[in-house]
């Protein structure tokens, strides 16, 4: 004899096997929702994030904009063209991330590198 417990056990199963599907793009967490704050500690961990989002902000692209400055460097004294250009590239994608000054630097120094090699070529 089946009792009413096994019965409605057996008819949740049947329900969730149809409906066994991925749902990852509806419960993805909107941008403003991915801060999660703490409820209770509130003032204590607001300045602190703040302060760690920022300074995420103003390294962002500080990597590629020392990578664009030592290309610069570099083609000063070797391959001038391809490393000055590759300085120039890399400099614009580092004024993009945010690192503005390195990444002009890195653009002076490629424009300055081909110039000075075109300059000199008929020369050497």
């Amino acid at each position: 004899m089946e009792n009413r417990f096994d019965r409605e056990n057996e008819e949740r199963r049947e329900y969730e096997n149809d409906f066994m599907e991925e749902s990852a793009a509806e419960v993805l967490p909107l941008p403003e929702q991915q801060r999660v704050r703490d409820t209770r500690n509130d003032d204590r961990n607001d300045d602190r994030m703040e302060s760690s989002y920022e300074d995420a902000d103003d390294t962002e692209g500080r990597g590629i904009g020392i990578f664009a400055i030592a290309l610069s460097i570099v083609s000063l004294f070797f391959l001038p063209v391809l490393l000055g250009a590759a300085g120039i590239i890399v400099g614009f994608f580092a004024r993009r991330r945010g690192a503005t000054t390195l990444g002009n630097w890195a653009i002076g120094l490629g424009i300055a590198s081909i110039v000075v090699s075109l300059l000199f070529a008929p020369f050497f």
